[in-house]
C-alpha cells in the first residue's frame, strides 16, 4: 500500500496567495531590486545636484576674488578700467586670468551697463551662453 504524504499546512500572507501570479513569476524578488534601484537613483540625483551647486559656490568665490583684484587695479591706475582680465592678472599675484568652475574665462564689461557701476564681472554659468539666465554676477 502506498502512503500518501501529507502536505504541511502553510500560512499565507494576504498578498501571497496559494499560487498566484506574483508567486509563480517570482515578482516577490523584484521588490528588493526596485528598492535598490530607487536608492541608487536618489543618490545619483543628489550627487548631480550637489556637483552643480558646488560649481556655483566655487564660481562665486572666484568672482569675489577677481572683483577684489579688479578694484585694486582700478585703484592703482587712477580709476582707469582694465582692458581685460589678463591685465589684472599680470598686475596681481594671479598667474592667469580667472576661470569659472566650468573652465570658461570670466567676463569683464568696463564701464558697467548699470548706473553707478564702474564695471561688471560675471560668469556665463553652467550652460556657457553669454547673458543666459544662469549667469553668475
Amino acid at each position: 500500500m502506498r502512503r500518501r504524504r501529507l502536505r504541511e499546512p502553510r500560512i499565507f500572507f494576504p498578498w501571497e496567495g496559494k499560487g498566484g501570479l506574483v508567486r509563480r513569476l517570482g515578482l516577490g524578488r523584484v521588490r528588493p531590486v526596485l528598492f535598490g534601484l530607487a536608492v541608487v537613483g536618489v543618490v545619483a540625483w543628489v550627487g548631480v545636484r550637489e556637483r552643480n551647486r558646488s560649481g556655483l559656490r566655487q564660481t562665486r568665490a572666484t568672482v569675489l576674488d577677481a572683483r577684489r583684484a579688479v578694484d585694486a587695479y582700478i585703484a592703482e591706475h587712477d580709476g582707469g578700467c582694465p582692458p581685460d582680465l589678463g591685465a589684472v592678472a599680470r598686475t596681481s599675484a594671479a598667474k592667469a586670468p580667472p576661470k569659472d568652475a566650468w573652465g570658461r574665462p570670466l567676463r569683464l564689461v568696463c564701464p558697467g551697463r548699470r548706473e553707478g557701476s564702474d564695471y561688471e564681472l560675471m560668469s556665463d554659468g553652467p550652460d556657457g551662453l553669454p547673458g543666459g539666465l544662469d549667469r553668475i554676477d
